[in-house]
């Protein structure tokens, strides 16, 4: 029997690395997320807002309810998250003198706001959201500054140990688009126009608030309501 010639072998060796090769280009794009886009002004459905108010941490019957609306490409946001939401969650949320409520109002100038917002609410499906929402901030100079950020997002959900495949049909579908778009509105209908703004006992409160600031609204609310002193 004849053996194969070394130019022979050469060509066979060749042609089966060819055959490998396309064989991982077409399993790398079987696998590869599809394109992720976040669309804005879309039409509010009742689904949308169903059961949902926003991101909300704090005993149900606190007395008093602090809402932040914020764009998670907002550098004041980040701030505020950083160095002042510590302290009021510590100092007031787990008190119990404080319901504390997150909303999304992405502002037209940042690309990548909505897409963050959505990040967040896949994250809140596997039972993350705060940690997402930390973590969104804590890095938001690194994907912020990127024509592409969706890579971004995911490697940060992939570091908080989501569920890519789950994240990943959640973020192709869209699906919270319109729960962003029906928090947008429910800030602009309250008269936001600029993040962060605190929307406290009625009243806007418009930048990055100190933690004292917002104590002190909170004391001054829990003065106002506390029950007046029996006459003797």
């Amino acid at each position: 029997m004849a053996s194969a010639t070394p130019a022979g072998l050469k060509r066979f060796y060749l042609l089966l690395a060819l055959v490998a090769a396309a064989g991982v280009a077409a399993l790398a794009l079987l696998f590869r997320p599809s394109p992720v886009s976040i669309p804005a002004n879309v039409t509010v459905q009742a689904a949308d807002t169903a059961g949902f108010r926003g991101y909300v941490v704090g005993r149900a019957d606190a007395p008093i309810e602090v809402t932040e609306y914020g764009d998670y490409q907002c550098p004041a946001c980040a701030s505020f998250d950083a160095v002042q939401l510590p302290d009021v969650k510590q100092r007031l949320v787990e008190t119990g003198r404080v319901r504390f409520r997150y909303r999304d109002f992405p502002l037209d100038g940042h690309k990548h706001s909505r897409l963050a917002a959505h990040a967040a609410a896949c994250a809140d499906e596997q039972g993350k959201y705060w940690e997402a929402h930390a973590k969104i901030y804590e890095t938001q100079g690194s994907w912020s500054p990127r024509p592409e950020a969706a890579g971004a997002m995911r490697g940060l959900m992939k570091e908080l140990g989501l569920d890519l495949g789950a994240y990943d049909a959640c973020m192709t579908s869209a699906k919270y688009a319109g729960r962003i778009q029906a928090s947008y509105q429910e800030a602009v209908a309250s008269g936001v126009g600029s993040t962060p703004t605190f929307l406290i006992g009625g009243r806007l409160y418009p930048g990055a608030l100190p933690y004292d600031q917002i104590r002190k609204v909170v004391d001054s609310l829990a003065g106002a309501t506390a029950p007046a002193p029996a006459a003797n």
